[in-house]
C-alpha cells in the first residue's frame, strides 16, 4: 500500500498568496480566495460521521443500478501506485457516492497520455499533496543567525478523474486487481499476522493490545459469529501494536476515555480498513461507539483526520512490508514510493 508521488503539473500549481496589506489570504490563480484545505476535508469527514456513515468502512456495492467497485485501495491507473492517507478516504467516498466500478484514477493530463480523454462535463475529485516551503524571511533569519531555516508545511491540491469518467481508454487499461477467492482470505491474513513478528496470543474473551509487555491478544475464532471478523479484529489490534516505540513510536499512553485514546482508536480503525482493502477483505467498523469522541477531536482540530490517516497508512505499510512473499500478485499496489499523505 505504498503511496503515489504525483509528478503532473496539476500538483505543482499551488496556491498563490495575496500581496495586499494585512494578513495574507490564500488565493487561487484567478485571484479568488480558496477554502482552507484542512477545513474543507475535515468538514466533509465530519458530515459523513454525523450522517452515520464511516468513510473508511462504507457499505460497498449498495448503489442501485451500478456495477459497484471491488474492495481495493484507490490507485493511479497509469503508474499502478496506491494513494494513501486522507486521499484514501476522499477517493473511496467518491467511488461509493457515484457508484463507479473502478478504483483507478488519472489526472487530466495522464488521461491524454493514455490516449484517452475525460468525458465532457465530468467533474474531477480534489485530492491533496503535503509539501513544505521555506519563506524568504526565514531564509534571511537563518543566514543572520547561522541557525537552520524552518520550513512551513502546506497542502497542494490537484484534480483526478475516475476511469469511469474517461472515454477512449485502451481495452484492458488499468484493471482493478482480481479479488481473492474466499478460501484465500484466511491464509493471506494469517501470513500478515505471522510476518509481523509481534507477540500474538489467542485466548480469553477480549481483543486488545497491551503496550507495556507489547503483545496482542484476541479471542479464538470460534468466539466470532463471522470468521472474517476475527481477522478484521486481528488487523485492528496489530495496527495498535505497530505504534510501539520499537516500531513507529506513536503515543499509546492515553487512558480509556481520553482524547489521546480516541485518536489512537481512529488510527487503528483506519489502519485495519486500509489493510483489509489491500487484502481484498471488506472493511467494517470495529468500534462505532467512538464516533462521538472522533467527532469531538475533528471539530477541535482541522488536521486531526489528516494525521490519523497518515499514521494509519504508515502502520499498514509497516505490516504489509513484512508480509511473507509480499508482491504485486498477492497485495495489489504494494510497490511504489512514499510522499502523498
Amino acid at each position: 500500500m505504498r503511496a503515489i508521488r504525483n509528478v503532473d503539473q496539476e500538483a505543482k500549481s499551488g496556491p498563490v498568496p495575496s500581496k495586499r496589506g494585512g494578513k495574507a489570504k490564500v488565493r487561487d490563480r484567478k485571484g479568488e480566495p480558496r477554502a482552507n484545505l484542512y477545513d474543507e476535508v475535515t468538514a466533509r469527514i465530519i458530515g459523513e460521521l454525523e450522517g452515520g456513515r464511516i468513510p473508511w468502512a462504507q457499505p460497498w456495492g449498495t448503489v442501485a443500478g451500478t456495477d459497484a467497485a471491488m474492495v481495493a485501495m484507490p490507485r493511479n491507473a497509469l503508474t499502478n501506485r496506491n494513494y494513501s492517507g486522507i486521499n484514501v478516504l476522499i477517493l473511496w467516498g467518491a467511488v461509493i457516492g457515484n457508484g463507479w466500478p473502478s478504483q483507478g484514477w488519472l489526472t487530466f493530463r495522464q488521461a491524454q497520455e493514455a490516449g484517452a480523454s475525460v468525458r465532457k462535463g465530468e467533474r474531477g475529485t480534489c485530492v491533496v499533496y503535503a509539501d513544505r516551503f521555506t519563506p524568504e524571511t526565514e531564509k534571511q533569519r537563518a543566514r543572520e543567525t547561522g541557525e537552520d531555516a524552518r520550513a512551513v508545511p502546506f497542502l497542494k491540491r490537484f484534480t483526478v478523474f475516475n476511469l469511469a469518467q474517461c472515454e477512449g481508454l485502451p481495452e484492458g487499461f488499468g484493471p482493478d486487481p482480481a479479488p481473492l477467492p474466499e478460501r484465500e482470505i484466511v491464509p493471506v491474513a494469517e501470513s500478515v499476522i505471522a510476518a509481523s513478528g509481534i507477540d500474538f496470543r489467542i485466548g480469553g474473551d477480549k481483543a486488545y493490545y497491551a503496550p507495556g509487555p507489547d503483545y496482542v491478544q484476541v479471542p479464538p475464532q470460534c468466539a466470532f459469529y463471522d470468521q472474517v471478523n476475527y481477522y478484521r479484529t486481528c488487523l485492528h489490534e496489530l495496527t495498535h501494536a505497530v505504534g510501539h516505540p520499537s516500531r513507529l513510536n506513536r503515543k499509546l499512553t492515553g487512558g480509556f476515555g481520553t482524547k489521546d485514546y480516541a485518536r489512537e482508536e481512529l488510527v487503528a480503525e483506519m489502519g485495519s480498513a486500509f489493510l483489509c482493502a489491500s487484502l481484498g477483505i471488506v472493511p467494517t467498523v470495529r468500534h462505532a461507539d467512538y464516533i462521538g469522541a472522533w467527532l469531538e477531536c475533528l471539530r477541535e482540530d482541522n488536521r486531526a483526520i489528516f494525521r490519523a490517516a497518515s499514521a494509519a497508512s504508515k502502520a499498514a505499510d509497516w505490516l504489509l512490508d513484512r508480509h511473507i512473499g509480499c508482491d504485486a500478485t498477492q497485495i495489489p499496489g504494494a510497490d511504489g514510493e512514499e510522499g502523498m499523505q
